[in-house]
């Protein structure tokens, strides 16, 4: 049987925690097991769980299952793609139906065969597997299904909002018109939410081949058993499940460019993969034979140092050589000057008018106070605390929280592992617990805080 899946086990019972992880540790990729429900989400959230196994009785009383539906119930809210399997000793058939009506897919019952919770296992990781694969097969025809009928020719890419007018921003555009006319691939860094997207786009929109399809693919949120039949496509028959042919991201932009975003997530299997298509200009769909050409422009992203990743081992020298044959750094936001005014005002403007809003402009101390904020999550979060400040103008419009240096903890330890565990928790704390906005915060993916969070215990 292959390894596969990661595993949240949920019960208040030590004995069953510990008995359920040795018996599946050996079979699949990785488990967390929690004796607090109240901690799901979050686990959810950061741990990712490809299952769900899910105590129905805890605090509440011994037998009716009530807390086991109104967490299940939760968890899907949260994530509609989640797969749950409840475990209890008080299994009857109305309980059994009623739990598969609220979206649980199967029973474990307590005491349990082991041979029947691995197999119970395992078939709820291959349904996980089909749903994100039928969610990604969703948003792709969402993405590809026009308002009118398409036209012979495709339109000529339309301009995203480029807005900036510092010396730096100056710089970067004239670098863009230069570099957008070759067929030269193309790395942007930047930091978290410093517009990396938007420089892509503007490469594609200025390039010969702005009227065709320019493929954009976030490797964050492609999970790795995804990988291959989502970028490469597949063929009937290659897997279980395939009922059809599917053509990869990557053959969709043939002709046009292909934007990978976090290209610093990938892993090592992934990178070599992604180099034999740049390398040879082929892709190869999952269970086929024969390769087919392609013709198309790669442009990355990341806010990793991939140079330190190729030094520690974790991200391919001769990859990092393909993508930047040009690199183009994005500057931070704290770095932009007045851009910082022109970018608050266009948020304002959006908002006031999506939300019906009266307000026009700042004050003056709301724009010293624009202007005085370092935007660690650049200008994503700055869009983001605009559109709150519209909406709730009682909510502060930037982080006015001050800490004195002699009482700051951070001030006080040298120790890199005690200082990361403090930055995240600060970052986890000024964001109300939202990852993406916390990962900006640290100026991280969301990829690698999820690791670190399990590093430290958080």
């Amino acid at each position: 049987m292959e390894t596969k899946g990661n595993i949240l086990i949920v019960d208040d019972n030590e004995d069953v925690l510990l008995s359920l992880n040795m018996l599946l540790r050996p079979w699949v990729k990785a488990i967390r097991v929690i004796r607090d429900p109240e901690r799901i989400l979050e686990f959810v959230e950061h741990f990712k769980p490809d299952v769900i196994l899910l105590d129905m009785n805890f605090r509440r009383d011994a037998v009716s299952g009530e807390e086991g539906y109104m967490w299940l119930d939760r968890v899907l809210k949260f994530d509609p793609t989640s797969v749950v399997v409840f475990m209890t000793a008080y299994v009857n058939t109305e309980k059994a139906v009623r739990a598969i009506k609220a979206g649980a897919v199967d029973f474990i019952p307590k005491p349990w065969d082991n041979k029947k919770v691995l197999e119970v296992v395992h078939s709820a990781v291959d349904l996980k597997r089909d749903k994100m694969q039928e969610l990604l097969e969703k948003n792709r025809k969402k993405e590809a299904t026009p308002i009118v009928e398409e036209p012979k020719e495709q339109p000529k890419a339309q301009a995203r909002e480029f807005i900036g007018e510092s010396e730096k921003m100056r710089q970067l555009k004239e670098s863009i018109g230069r570099v957008a006319m070759t067929d030269a691939n193309v790395l942007i860094t930047g930091e978290n939410g410093s517009g990396k997207d938007v420089v892509a786009h503007e490469l594609h929109r200025l390039s010969a081949r702005s009227g065709k399809k320019m493929v954009s693919i976030d490797l964050g949120c492609i999970p790795e058993a995804l990988f291959e039949s989502e970028l490469f496509g597949y063929v009937k028959g290659a897997f279980t499940g395939a009922t059809g042919q599917k053509v990869g991201r990557i053959e969709e932009a043939d002709g046009g460019t292909l934007f990978l975003d976090e290209i610093g997530n990938l892993s090592l299997a992934m990178q070599q993969k992604l180099l034999t298509v740049i390398e040879k200009r082929e892709t190869l769909r999952v269970g086929a034979s024969q390769p087919k050409k392609i013709d198309v422009r790669i442009v990355a992203a990341t806010n990793a140092n991939l140079k330190e990743r190729v030094a520690e081992g974790t991200f391919r020298e001769d990859l990092l050589y393909r993508l930047n044959t040009i690199e183009l750094n994005v500057p931070p936001l704290r770095e932009r000057g007045e851009d910082v005014m022109l970018l608050a005002r266009h948020f304002l403007k959006v908002y006031a008018q999506k939300y019906k809003s009266e307000k026009t402009d700042f004050t003056h101390e709301e724009e010293t106070m624009l202007l005085k904020y370092q935007w660690p999550g650049n200008v994503r979060q700055m869009q983001h605390s605009v559109e709150r400040w519209v909406i709730d103008p009682s909510m502060p419009l930037v982080d006015s929280t001050v800490k004195e240096k002699e009482t700051d903890p951070m001030a006080n330890s040298l120790n890199l592992e005690e200082l990361e565990r403090i930055a995240i928790r600060r970052a986890l704390e000024q964001s109300n617990g939202n990852m993406s906005l916390a990962a900006e915060l640290l100026g991280i993916t969301r990829y690698a805080l999820y690791r670190k969070i399990d590093k430290h215990g958080i």
